[in-house]
């Protein structure tokens, strides 16, 4: 097993996830535009057959060149990874599920991550994902508060 660091600016999200066809750059490409039309970002779709190339999309140079860094540090056939800005994957992720290729997605955030590969005779595939870091403790009266506050400051609830 190998832990792959997930590089990117700290003001960007990204959402790695596993898919089967060559046209998954393209159609998460509409995904994220039909979204959120402002979002800025990469995605790259690791080919598991043929010439075994990284797929980039995207509609931000910077975050394209993340996202296909990154995908070729895992190299896990049939894996993508979006990296974006000036959206959240709350904002996206509903739509990036119901991309016909996708069929699993491993993580959402934009905390450190580290993705957890595996590799064999076969290729290298992702196992999971290292996302944050374990709990502290359980919620108190003013957390809670403090929660809904948050949700409620940025309108995520009424």
């Amino acid at each position: 097993m190998e832990h792959v660091l997930i590089e990117k600016p700290a003001d960007t999200n990204v959402i790695i996830g596993q898919s089967h066809f060559i046209k998954t750059a393209e159609d998460i490409y509409e995904a994220m535009v039909n979204s959120v039309p402002g979002a800025k970002f990469g995605i790259a779709f690791c080919e598991a057959s043929g010439p075994c190339l990284v797929r980039v999309e995207g509609n931000d140079p910077e975050l394209r060149a993340c996202a296909a860094e990154n995908a070729m540090r895992v190299g896990a056939g049939h894996s993508f990874i979006i990296v974006m800005r000036n959206c959240f994957p709350v904002n996206v992720l509903r739509s990036v599920k119901d991309v016909p290729e996708v069929c699993n997605i491993f993580c959402a955030t934009a905390n450190e991550l580290e993705v957890v590969v595996a590799t064999s005779d076969r290729g290298r595939g992702i196992v999971g994902v290292i996302d944050g870091r374990p709990p502290q403790g359980v919620e108190t009266d003013e957390n809670t508060k403090e929660r809904k506050d948050f949700l409620r400051k940025i309108g995520y609830k009424l």
